[in-house]
């Protein structure tokens, strides 16, 4: 069997959807409906041209990975005076909330209808994913109160909306779900990882063995910048103890530091490796995609091995995605 080519979930957004984004008072309702679905059916289109065998909705509903979830949480309101508004971009301008009543969602998070979407519009073939931050990760741009006292608690607040939404997804017939947890792996180095792995299998326990259940761990991608310590070794050993099928770690921007560090993961788990660097321009020859295959092979057996991007390609221009999507199946493929 080939090698199988995954993706991490976001795909860039057409320019035309990023100007209609900012000028949505400027269409009705039925205009955004049929935006949104001829936004799906782009990253749809291509992801199967480049011979995806895992495909996404390419999360073109989703303004940002995490934060665009905070519309459908009850009991937050936006916090202004917590963001910096100039200067060179950071994390500290992606906005913060005040949590104003007890945290709910009444009507999801609206993942299941991004896949349900998805399962209309997609053609036979590849498998269809759907991407949803973790607990801790959503917790992050959220400033604690008098009842939600610090970012723990936050996160356990979190928990049951999170794990509700996973279990509606597989309910729905979704059988490929990420949950995503950068804000772990960037903040291994200085919080209790046990206290980390206690939280992800707690969320994702209602749905292990009822879906192929993989989490996405890396050091951010804010404007193409990351964010955190980069480094594998503070997740590991208790890291190894995560609930899923699969494990996804960026390595293509590290350099491919640490690539020893792959073997005791893909000892537990299934592997899927950071072979193209979303950071970059540079587009990955298909040579390029077969070397680095071929190192990754030295440490994750070849039938635990998947291959990706870093990290979601939405801050990477559509004409350079395409390509290092192409390039990457092609080297996937050539691998015997």
């Amino acid at each position: 069997m080939p090698i199988r080519t995954t993706v991490v979930g976001s795909y860039p957004f057409p320019g035309w959807l990023e100007f209609a984004s900012q000028n949505l008072d400027r269409f009705g309702p039925a205009d955004i409906e049929e935006m949104i679905n001829d936004a799906v059916i782009a990253a749809i289109h291509d992801q199967v041209t480049a011979g995806l065998d895992v495909i996404t909705d390419g999360e073109q509903t989703r303004l940002d990975f995490n934060l665009s979830f905070y519309g459908f949480i009850k009991g937050i309101q936006p916090n202004h005076d917590e963001t910096r508004k100039w200067g060179p971009a950071a994390h500290d301008q992606r906005g913060k909330h005040s949590i104003v009543d007890k945290l709910t969602a009444p009507k999801g998070l609206g993942a299941v209808a991004e896949y349900q979407r998805l399962k209309r519009l997609a053609p036979a073939g590849p498998v269809l994913k759907t991407s949803v931050p973790g607990p801790y990760t959503l917790s992050g741009r959220l400033l604690p109160n008098e009842t939600y006292k610090d970012r723990f608690e936050i996160t356990e607040a979190l928990m049951p909306l999170v794990r509700k939404e996973l279990e509606d997804l597989v309910a729905a017939g979704c059988t490929e779900i990420t949950v995503d947890e950068p804000s772990m792996s960037c903040y291994a180095y200085k919080e209790d990882t046990k206290r980390f792995v206690d939280i992800f299998n707690r969320t994702v326990a209602p749905v292990v063995g009822k879906c192929r259940l993989s989490t996405h761990l890396c050091f951010g991608n804010f404007k193409g910048r990351p964010v955190g310590y980069r480094s594998l070794k503070p997740m590991l050993p208790d890291f190894l103890d995560m609930s899923v099928d699969e494990i996804h770690i960026e390595m293509a921007n590290r350099e491919f530091a640490e690539l020893e560090l792959l073997a005791p993961f893909a000892e537990k788990m299934n592997v899927a490796v950071g072979i193209i660097d979303v950071k970059n321009y540079y587009i990955e020859s298909v040579e390029d995609v077969k070397e680095r295959i071929n190192r990754c092979l030295k440490y994750v057996p070849k039938e635990k091995l998947s291959v990706a991007p870093d990290c979601g390609l939405s801050q990477t221009a559509r004409w350079a995605s395409r390509k290092k999507l192409e390039n990457m199946v092609a080297g996937a493929r050539s691998i015997l």
